[in-house]
């Protein structure tokens, strides 16, 4: 028997939010729901998925049809409720694409870009002040954390702080935190014509509890490496991730 991620009592607390988007409530739920969880810890080909789990294909369709749906980012929305909202922290990190990610049908942006380290995508992630994660999006690994940040923002609960390594280093930025009521803790680049002594410095070292979380998140193989050719798909083993993260809360 493979090993499992769900307890009962957090299988019985997510079968009632998958319910309650619609998910229908067949008698091997929660094996196909393990089997998607199985798949995100080991990063195997969804053909070598084991029998425990049932057809393979089925987990797959399954899993592909909820992604169309968004179901599983609704799952991390719903589930995250009740945030630290003391702190806010934001930061991007590169995940390689496997060869495997290459050639999606139809074509399109599938958040796979060439950077320094070859074909990349980046999660840009936001984190609420005990590490757990709120937000994220998805993009090619050109992409500039300072980019990705208006969304996030849009996104994402009004922290009473919001803290940022110095690749966040934008007026702009800093003046748009400022109209949400929150307090930009971003260190000036060298060459800055300002200083850096408004800086909260032993704020801006708790920085590290987004690195944390990137850590936990890429525990996953399917996450660490990208494997999924669809950008809805890997986005989806994200959110699984970070909901499992908020299951037992």
């Amino acid at each position: 028997m493979p090993r499992l991620l769900l307890s009962d009592e957090l299988w019985l607390k997510l079968r009632i939010i998958l319910l309650h988007f619609g998910v229908y409530d067949k008698h091997n739920l929660r094996k196909m729901v393990e089997g998607m969880f199985y798949r995100l810890r080991t990063g195997l080909p969804w053909r070598d998925l084991p029998e425990y789990f049932g057809s393979w294909n089925a987990v797959y369709k399954k899993f592909n049809n909820w992604s169309a749906k968004g179901i599983w980012r609704k799952v991390l929305n719903f589930l995250v409720d009740d945030p630290d909202l003391e702190w806010g922290f934001m930061d991007g990190s590169y995940v390689r694409a496997h060869q495997h990610s290459a050639g999606a049908p139809g074509g399109g942006c599938q958040a796979v870009g060439l950077s320094r380290g070859g074909n990349t995508s980046k999660i840009h992630l936001v984190v609420d002040g005990f590490g757990l994660p709120v937000h994220f999006e998805i993009t090619g690994g050109q992409v500039h954390d300072s980019s990705a940040a208006d969304s996030l923002l849009d996104n994402s609960p009004v922290f009473a702080s919001t803290i940022a390594d110095k690749g966040y280093d934008k007026e702009m930025l800093r003046e748009k935190i400022r109209s949400k009521n929150s307090v930009p803790v971003i260190p000036r680049k060298s060459n800055s014509k300002f200083g850096n002594e408004d800086i909260d410095w032993h704020l801006y070292k708790m920085r590290h509890l987004v690195e944390n979380q990137f850590a936990r998140l890429k525990h996953y193989r399917a996450i660490a490496t990208r494997y999924d050719k669809l950008k809805r798909n890997f986005e989806s083993m994200v959110a699984m991730a970070c909901a499992f993260q908020w299951l037992p809360m």
